[in-house]
């Protein structure tokens, strides 16, 4: 059953990365060529917000892999 509490499943589980994050995210933006204003981006299309997001996670699991084969 659905809380009536308003919640966001993109909650940031450390506060102090908040910065850190925006910073991985504008960056990601740029390499895709997404021009991220800092603040609100409610014109940015479906398109555009998933081309960041996906950038994200492309080199996140990159990061990944480079710690796991340095691990080795």
């Amino acid at each position: 059953m659905a809380s009536n509490k308003s919640s966001s499943n993109n909650k940031i589980m450390v506060p102090q990365a908040r910065a850190a994050m925006d910073k991985f995210k504008m960056e990601a933006a740029n390499e895709v060529g997404v021009d991220l204003k800092k603040g609100y981006n409610g014109s940015m299309t479906t398109r555009e917000a998933g081309s960041i997001g996906g950038q994200m996670v492309k080199k996140m699991i990159q990061s990944y892999e480079q710690g796991m084969s340095s691990a080795e």
